[in-house]
């Protein structure tokens, strides 16, 4: 088995590495004056199973556009170079919340970005709590493995709620399946009910409207699941809903925090009681202080780690999924 971790990634892939116990391998990574880049591996891959680890979110030097044409360029550079089978492990998935039309000639981004990693012949693609995972999971011909927040924030989340009422909300109803089975799973660690709740969302042509509210969240703690906080609007206007109808406490839980605009200022809103996200995207766009006061990091490289312990053992991933036997 091989393991690698491109440019921006390599962080979050050490930390990958070292749950497996095993080194990154080698490769290298060249940029030319002109914009282009290579990139190959340092060690034979012939007859391997590897693993390319790349999020593919926008960064401080690099955007996505190019992190997933490195990610491209190399997956194809394993194949011509003998990889027996290639995985890519991809914990924040770019271009995944455009995954049906909904305007006049709208594009379908979620199913490009299957159509180029599939071109390249990969075996198997590895991600993190995509914003629609029947769109993700129909996109693909090849093996798609999607893992979920449930195991990574259930135990916090026990914590959080304690010996109070507890209910986990959907600030959508899009995300109410998320919700739902992230409520189930803290029903069976808490030993006890746990309640719903949702907002009622239209977002059009950037306005975002809706006022209708779902669930009862009176005296309780109420966890706010969500896929990824971009700018940090749909939190505070789920929380100052459950603030209006009652909720003594308001988290905001979210994969990926990708925190641009005014998400700083937002996530500092009073009705936000703290915030908890994976390390699936660095919080470079936060000060630190910010950071340090209002944002917990819980780390999902243990997660994928053990995604690929099984998938190259050939074991089953189930109980990695949440789901029951």
């Amino acid at each position: 088995m091989k393991v690698f971790a491109l440019g921006e990634s390599r962080d979050f892939g050490n930390k990958v590495a070292e749950h497996l116990e095993i080194p990154l391998a080698a490769h290298e990574e060249r940029s030319f004056e002109d914009g282009e880049h290579k990139i190959r591996p340092l060690v034979s891959v012939r007859g391997e199973d590897v693993y390319v680890i790349q999020s593919l979110h926008g960064g401080p030097n690099v955007s996505c556009n190019d992190k997933l044409c490195r990610l491209l360029f190399f997956l194809g550079c394993l194949r011509d170079n003998g990889a027996r089978r290639i995985t890519a492990v991809v914990p924040y998935f770019a271009y995944a919340r455009k995954d049906r039309q909904t305007k006049a000639r709208d594009p379908v981004t979620t199913k490009y970005m299957a159509q180029l990693l599939e071109a390249v012949a990969i075996d198997t693609v590895v991600t993190l709590e995509v914003h629609n995972i029947v769109a993700f999971q129909n996109s693909f011909r090849c093996r798609c493995i999607h893992l979920d927040t449930r195991l990574l924030f259930a135990n916090r989340a026990a914590e959080l709620a304690g010996s109070l009422p507890v209910v986990v909300a959907s600030p959508d109803p899009g995300g109410v399946k998320r919700a739902q089975l992230f409520r189930e799973t803290l029903e069976e660690k808490i030993a006890r009910p746990v309640g719903g709740a949702f907002l009622e969302k239209r977002r059009s042509g950037g306005q975002v409207t809706g006022t209708q509210f779902v669930g009862d969240v009176a005296g309780s703690v109420v966890l706010v699941v969500d896929d990824l906080i971009s700018t940090g609007g749909t939190m505070v206007r789920a929380a100052k809903a459950c603030r209006e109808h009652g909720a003594k406490d308001v988290y905001a839980l979210a994969a990926h925090g990708l925190f641009v605009g005014e998400a700083a200022s937002k996530l500092s809103d009073s009705s936000i009681t703290g915030t908890i996200i994976t390390d699936t995207v660095p919080p470079f766009r936060l000060g630190p202080a910010i950071n340090a006061s209002n944002i917990e990091i819980i780390s999902a490289a243990p997660l994928f780690g053990e995604a690929i312990r099984h998938l190259h053992l050939d074991g089953s991933i189930v109980d990695l999924l949440g789901f029951p036997g």
